[in-house]
């Protein structure tokens, strides 16, 4: 689940605006996918996400901002990958 989590988290981050969101949309995200996930799980992510150089994180006081990194895109692509990260599967 962890593998999956990171992976959507990453995908959706690549389809927004300036490949940035804060930490309760990830979170509103996950869980609309149906993906159970609580502010503490999308908190850890995104700094595991950080710590691989995935995604910058800014601490704006009212929320965490995630912003995509290069690295972050191809993940999310499937250009690259990593062993903690779900592999995305083919797009028709």
């Amino acid at each position: 689940l962890r593998r999956h989590r990171r992976l959507a988290i990453l995908r959706f981050l690549k389809d927004c605006a300036e490949y940035s969101a804060n930490g309760s949309i990830i979170r509103d995200m996950l869980n609309g996918m149906k993906i159970g996930s609580t502010n503490d799980q999308v908190t850890t992510e995104l700094a595991w996400l950080r710590d691989q150089g995935m995604v910058s994180l800014d601490d704006l006081g009212f929320a965490l901002l995630a912003t995509a990194t290069v690295s972050g895109i191809e993940i999310a692509s499937g250009i690259a990958s990593h062993p903690d990260v779900q592999r995305p599967s083919p797009r028709a």
